[in-house]
């Protein structure tokens, strides 16, 4: 029995210690589209602190979508708030399927994980409070089979 115990320990703490460690990780944080139903109204913000100016980054979107998804691609407009205030404005697409209709992103089951790097190499030249603001940019008013968002800003490697 305390056999097992210290096993089951030893096997937890080397989990955490691959699962838990993330050096490059500054911000990461995603979030749930209510019933992977994504209204156009509904925009998705994200707020972080960028302090250190002399360290080159690494943007990430990340997308969790499910078979409902009826297109291959996702558009969206992602505006950047800087401390500032000023605000810029990113059209982007994200391919979620191949031309033959297979999901592209990782994951058993019906749901797919789909990581993009949107920005390579970025310096960051305010400090301060970022805001970044997603919202579906697909023209139709209810978009099915998406079902959350996310942003991950690392450190370069």
């Amino acid at each position: 029995m305390i056999h097992s115990f210290y096993r089951f320990f030893a096997l937890f703490a080397i989990l955490a210690a691959l699962t838990g460690c993330d050096p490059g990780r500054v911000y990461e944080e995603h979030q749930a589209i209510r019933e992977g139903i994504w209204n156009v109204r509904d925009k998705k913000e994200f707020r972080t602190e960028i302090n250190d100016l002399a360290t080159s980054y690494n943007v990430y979107l990340d997308i969790r979508n499910d078979r409902d998804y009826p297109y291959s691609n996702l558009f969206l407009f992602m505006d950047t708030e800087y401390p500032g205030g000023k605000i810029s404005r990113d059209t982007v697409e994200l391919t979620l399927a191949d031309y033959d209709g297979r999901w592209l992103g990782s994951g058993t089951g019906s749901v797919k994980f789909s990581r993009f790097l949107f920005r390579k190499d970025v310096k960051f030249r305010e400090r301060g409070k970022y805001r970044f603001l997603f919202e579906q940019a697909m023209r139709i008013n209810e978009l099915h089979g998406i079902r959350d968002i996310g942003i991950r800003i690392e450190k370069q490697k």
